[in-house]
């Protein structure tokens, strides 16, 4: 076994897991995963830059992780940054700020690694015959793959939980117009997405990520967050929308009340949901099947 670590930065969070891989078999054994919400994306839509606070909130982040895997020994980490670093023109004092930390360059990914990343996390320990849809909602972005042992196709698609609740909504709860835009810029994205991922012909739907882990925590109506009742749990469409609608409908501190919702995904859950939402409609998905594994435990396979 390998000690490894892998960290995800994306626009919405920044996530840490240190783990022992066989690199033979892909067997990944946790030793410790964590989440911070950084919103390293604030503004970058409309701005084109990271804010100088959202960095400093993202080196907050890496300094603790630096110690979490110095405590733990991983003798290899890998450090990939998605969508909001991509995007950001001075995306150089980010990359700068996190060599100064943790010692490696973060590797700024397309969304197709990206893509690949995420489907082997997610189905490496689901062992079906099953052709599999993997959805990624970000913060900044959404990553269609499909396929069974490999990636057949991959497409990013430019909708994620914080960049449409940044362009569309100003209002709490919403106002219809804007729920319509927001749906607006998710069916264009599909229909982006689907030029290339043959998205409505895959058996199996894999969701991803803290908007469809949020989604089924309130679906499953826990009171605190429990990521093994979470994992691989199977959330029906009438039970997405019912949590879509009622988070829609739902007024800043009647989300934060959520017991399991985390204090960085009230103001940005809503779109999330939404875009599970009509991806399963857009599907014809009559379920979804929720992985706690994603594109942190695809970095972590990838290192050893």
């Amino acid at each position: 076994m390998t000690r490894v670590a892998g960290i995800d930065c994306g626009t919405n969070s920044i996530r840490l897991l240190v783990a022992d891989v066989h690199p033979e078999t892909g067997e990944l054994i946790e030793l410790d995963r964590r989440m911070t919400i950084v919103r390293l994306g604030q503004g970058v839509d409309k701005t084109g830059r990271l804010a100088p606070e959202a960095l400093e909130r993202t080196f907050a982040a890496c300094r603790a992780y630096a110690a979490v895997i110095e405590e733990l020994g991983a003798e290899k980490l890998r450090f990939v940054a998605t969508s909001a670093s991509r995007d950001a023109e001075n995306r150089d004092e980010f990359v700068d700020g996190v060599v100064e930390i943790l010692g490696v360059e973060p590797e700024v990914i397309s969304g197709d690694q990206e893509a690949e990343f995420s489907f082997t996390g997610a189905t490496a320990e689901l062992h079906g015959t099953d052709r599999y849809l993997v959805v990624d909602i970000g913060g900044g972005s959404t990553e269609f793959v499909v396929g069974n042992q490999h990636v057949e196709a991959a497409r990013s698609v430019d909708i994620g939980c914080v960049r449409l609740t940044e362009r569309h909504v100003r209002s709490d709860p919403p106002a219809a117009a804007e729920i319509e835009a927001v749906r607006a810029d998710i069916r264009a994205a599909l229909d982006l997405a689907g030029r290339t991922v043959p998205i409505t012909e895959a058996r199996t739907l894999v969701g991803l990520a803290g908007s469809v882990t949020t989604v089924a925590a309130i679906a499953l109506g826990l009171t605190e967050y429990d990521s093994t009742k979470i994992h691989h749990s199977r959330i029906s469409y009438d039970q997405v929308a019912e949590v879509t609608g009622r988070l829609l409908t739902s007024t800043h501190d009647e989300r934060a009340a959520i017991p399991v919702m985390h204090p960085g995904r009230v103001d940005v859950i809503a779109a999330g949901a939404l875009v599970l939402l009509e991806i399963m409609e857009r599907t014809g998905a009559r379920e979804v099947v929720v992985s706690e594994h994603d594109i942190l435990d695809g970095i972590a396979l990838s290192v050893a």
